[in-house]
């Protein structure tokens, strides 16, 4: 019996002092995961760290004790007495707001102990806009992101152009998970914000599966690659399995148009016994047309598209006009259908392996306008077949009889114009499959990450007008083919022959990218992190039909030409070095190291160190960065040429030629190849959190750029002729030629402030407060414009003032938000004033104007005489929740409340400006100059500030599971 009980005592010591594996998640206590925080047993140098996801595994014995530790939280400590899962949440009255991932490749930190600016946006916030878009949101919601939708459609209707810090589209990398999202095919090539540049299409991504959203105000080239330089945007997915919602939605402007209606659901589900999930989002949403044209000036009409014909007098306009005010014009917010889905999903493979994984599918159908093509601008004497293409009720063509020079008659059958559509189908995906892993105390990140956007167009409701002949012959034996004496007669392809639809091809574009990422905690103040890239990008430009480009294309858009099209493609690797230290509890230092090898430009090599040190018991945090950066440029810049339509400040619409650097004609113009971008970037800034309710963020960024990538100005003839400009515009029937090059130098410099004041108890209720605001103290070119030989020759630039202003100025100056939220009972009600800032403009048009007051033109510098500026305006949206239920709620949003409108005015330049004004007649000329002739009116043919669709009205209901 006692060997029996020896025994028995020896297993059970031996099983109290053996080693187990403990597993747990470590959370705040709103619930949110923590990483990085310390696991150490108590009285050994043993331990290890929480991962991404704040779960951990450790080797304990049942007599251990566990020690969790983090900065801003109260340690713990738990016995673990043979517990397998311990789940531990921390909190104190120094808690930290939220864990950012975005901003250091070594391991996360929060908020407030980063050194970096960041601004971290919940899901809730993003939907108390009741803003229909995720971009829209964003406007709405940080003051240095702005977008907006353009005046003039085109293919811009598919993607409207968004940029932070004034910096453009390209230079904001956009990351899904902490993964690159694939750029749009889309290259904005009109005449206005975003011109020359593409970016991400964040529009595609449905509001509903966004957890959160993490804004990284600083370049970040170092850390992520190319397109940081003025920021990274990280948009954390969805990971609840089981809470579901599905959320219908309805809106309409105070015009009565701009219909909306959606449905989502998000839901989610376990997999195994909790050992993964997936949470999955499905959207559907449909947007009616919002037209916004202005009424178009008949005299401005008459000095554009007048003559002597009996269709083309004033009086003709005139009663045109009368009888379609705004020359049929249809501009505004386009009609979109759109079909979402997305899904989110990890599994546990052990106790130290994951796997994880996301994929989103987007198509979007819209359909816009060109501008509308008057009786009096494509006349049914020039084109007698319009009668039979597009029928109308016009009173001078209705029962009249036209005869061309060949004696033949068309019947006029109402001709009254007509109005090109253009369709854009436009598909959108990326997905990333990739497994964590952690071994003594490293954790590794292996993934594969691929995506792509492509757009196909359509045009409708157009012809070719152009002279185009075949070969044919009198086929007089029957045979089909020419025999001895059979002649030969050219037939006509195209004008009565014309097809009315078009396809003129369009765009894709797609990415792969593996990444490797390791990270480790070297010790308590020291952590590292590496890894390395690799990315292949295929640019595509799709070929048209022969009719939507043959001899000129269908009106209004050009197709693709066979030899502008085809698959360019692409490849890099990059590899970093990333090390944070707290050199002491209060002093950090965080640095990285990065190079990048290009298959088509070279190397690039950068770096970014950056610092924060806080004081007065974690109240006050100073930080500042400093790091250089690159931007690759992209292959739509490289590869794109085609003929472009746009409109010319008193001449209407004429078709010029994009051609691309590496063409035969950009070798005879002798145009350069396109080199990388290089920025520095320097930031200093002020955190302090008073409070748990009260903190607030100053920011000073400057942004130098140098050899940025532009669109150029459209190149047109030269003064003396004969130069190879002169050829290449003879030899393609065009009006100018435009053409990207590394031309300029900038600046940017400005501050960002965000304040929060929240939990302010008032009755019942809490409020809360918060003020951000962007100003821009200076964002200019630096240094003189790089115009290749050509130009200078032609005595031109490759940057003119309409340009200038579009990089520079055409965003606002400031911009501010002031916030406001309340929640009382069942209710949550918030009223938000959104201040935007002046921008100005130097329209086309603009520039010469002595002969309007009668000066002479041969005595001007070539300047614009006069600017346009959009004043400064405020926004208010107002939100209402109702939570009826535990289950449901309502939510009441009326956005732009007062119905504020863009307002914009001129501005003197010079002396000609200031006669210009000084005459009636001459300021109503300007005028028609930049708005042609009046059909745009409220932002201008280039303009931009902010919605022009007046007040919306949404309503919303959301059921939870």
């Amino acid at each position: 019996m006692k060997k029996i009980t020896l025994i028995l005592f020896v297993l059970t010591t031996s099983f109290c002092f053996s080693q187990q594996t403990v597993t747990g998640l470590v959370s705040d206590s709103d619930g949110s995961p923590l990483p990085g925080v310390n696991i150490i047993i108590k009285g050994t140098n043993e331990g290890t760290t929480t991962d991404f996801d704040g779960k951990y595994s450790i080797e304990a014995t049942s007599e251990n004790t566990l020690v969790y530790s983090y900065v801003g939280f109260n340690s713990k400590e738990v016995l673990v007495q043979g517990q397998t899962t311990i789940n531990v949440t921390l909190s104190s009255g120094a808690q930290l707001e939220e864990i950012i991932l975005v901003g250091s490749r070594a391991l996360p930190r929060s908020n407030t102990t980063s050194s970096l600016p960041v601004d971290v946006l919940p899901a809730k916030e993003l939907a108390s806009t009741g803003q229909i878009t995720f971009d829209k949101a964003l406007q709405y919601k940080i003051p240095s992101f702005n977008t907006v939708q353009t005046p003039v459609n085109d293919a811009t209707s598919l993607l409207d152009p968004y940029e932070i810090r004034n910096m453009g589209p390209s230079r904001t990398l956009v990351l899904i998970n902490g993964k690159r999202k694939n750029l749009s095919s889309l290259l904005y090539t009109q005449t206005s914000p975003g011109r020359g540049e593409t970016g991400s299409d964040i529009s595609a991504i449905p509001t509903d599966a966004i957890k959160r959203v993490e804004i990284l105000r600083d370049g970040a080239s170092a850390q992520y690659g190319s397109d940081a330089i003025a920021g990274v945007m990280n948009i954390i997915l969805k990971d609840n399995p089981s809470e579901g919602s599905v959320t219908l939605r309805t809106g309409i402007t105070s015009e009565g148009d701009g219909e909306t209606i959606g449905i989502s659901l998000n839901n989610g589900a376990t997999i195994g016994e909790n050992k993964g999930f997936f949470n999955y989002t499905v959207d559907f949403s449909k947007v009616n047309l919002a037209n916004r044209p202005g009424d178009v000036d008949a005299e401005g009409e008459f000095a554009d598209f007048g003559g002597t014909r009996v269709g083309e007098r004033l009086q003709d306009i005139q009663g045109f006009l009368a009888r379609r005010p705004d020359a049929g014009n249809i501009n505004g917010a386009p009609e979109t259908a759109a079909a979402k889905f997305l899904v989110n999903g990890g599994y546990d493979i052990n106790e130290n392996t994951e796997i994880y994984m996301n994929g989103a599918y987007v198509y979007k159908k819209v359909n816009s306008f060109a501008n509308y093509r008057t009786p009096y601008w494509r006349d049914i004497q020039d084109f007698q077949y319009l009668g039979n293409f597009f029928p109308g009720s016009n009173p001078l063509t209705t029962g009249v009889t036209f005869t061309d020079n060949n004696g033949n008659t068309f019947n006029g059958n109402g001709y009254d114009g007509y109005v090109p559509t253009f369709e854009g189908d436009l598909n959108d995906y990326n997905a990333t499959i990739g497994f964590k892993t952690q071994k003594n105390g490293w954790k590794y990140d292996l993934s594969y990450t691929t995506g792509g956007n492509s757009q196909d167009y359509t045009v409708n409701d157009s012809h070719n007008r152009n002279s185009v002949f075949a070969p044919s012959f009198d086929d007089v034996n029957g045979n089909g083919v020419p025999d001895v004496g059979e002649e030969f007669v050219p037939v006509e392809l195209y004008r009565e022959n014309s097809p009315v639809s078009f396809d003129p091809g369009g765009t894709k574009f797609r990415h792969s990218v593996g990444n490797i990422d390791v990270a480790k905690l070297i010790s308590d103040q020291v952590s590292i992190g590496f890894g390395a890239e690799f990315r292949t990008e295929v640019f595509e430009i799709i070929e048209g039909d022969l009719a939507s480009y043959d001899g000129g294309g269908a009106d209004s858009f050009a197709g693709n030409r066979p030899e502008n099209s085809g698959k360019f493609n692409r490849y890099n690797y990059g590899g970093y070095f990333d090390i944070s230290a707290d050199i002491t509890p209060d002093f950090l230092v965080n640095g990285t190291i990065r190079v990048e090898d290009y298959s088509d430009f070279g190397e690039a090599f950068v770096w970014k160190l950056s610092s924060r040190y806080k004081f007065l018991q974690d109240k006050l945090t100073l930080r500042a960065s400093a790091s250089t950066g690159f931007r690759a440029p992209t292959l739509h810049q490289i590869y794109t040429q085609r003929a472009q339509f746009s409109f010319v400040p008193g001449q209407g619409i004429q078709v010029g030629g994009l051609i691309n650097n590496v063409s035969p004609q950009a070798r005879l113009l002798d145009i350069p190849r396109l080199d990388a971008e290089e920025s520095t970037n320097i930031t200093v800034g002020i955190g302090a959190k008073i409070n748990q309710n009260i903190n607030f963020t100053v920011d000073y960024y400057n942004i130098q750029v140098d050899d940025r990538i532009v669109l150029s100005t459209e190149i047109g003839a030269s003064a003396t002729g004969g130069t190879p400009l002169d050829q290449v515009l003879q030899d393609n029937d065009l009006s100018d030629v435009s053409f990207f090059v590394n031309a300029i130098d900038t600046r940017t410099s400005g501050i960002d402030i965000v304040a929060n004041y929240k939990n302010i108890e008032i009755g019942t209720g809490k409020l809360g407060l918060s003020l951000s605001g962007n100003y821009t103290i200076e964002n200019e070119r630096d240094g003189d414009v790089k115009n290749p030989a050509l130009v200078s020759q032609a005595g031109q630039s490759v940057v003119n003032d309409t340009q200038e202003a579009l990089f520079f100025t055409s965003r606002p100056e400031f911009k501010a938000i002031l916030g406001a939220n309340y929640d009382i009972g069942k209710f949550s009600f918030s009223l938000n004033n959104t201040l935007f800032g002046p921008t100005k403009f130097r329209n086309q048009g603009l520039q010469d104007l002595e002969g309007l007051v009668g000066g002479n033109a041969a005595d001007s510098d070539g300047g614009s005489d006069l600017g346009v500026e959009f004043m400064t305006k405020v926004v208010t949206d107002l939100g209402i929740n109702f939570n009826a239920t535990d289950n449901i709620t309502i939510a009441a949003n009326i956005n732009n409340i007062f119905n504020v409108l863009p307002e914009w005015e001129f501005k003197a330049l010079t002396p000609t400006g200031e006669a210009v004004l000084n005459n009636a007649a001459a300021e109503k000329t300007a005028f028609n100059l930049i708005t042609f002739n009046g059909r745009y009116s409220q932002m201008s043919y280039d303009g931009y500030h902010f919605s022009q669709l007046g007040t919306l009205f949404n309503l919303s209901l959301n059921y939870k599971f």
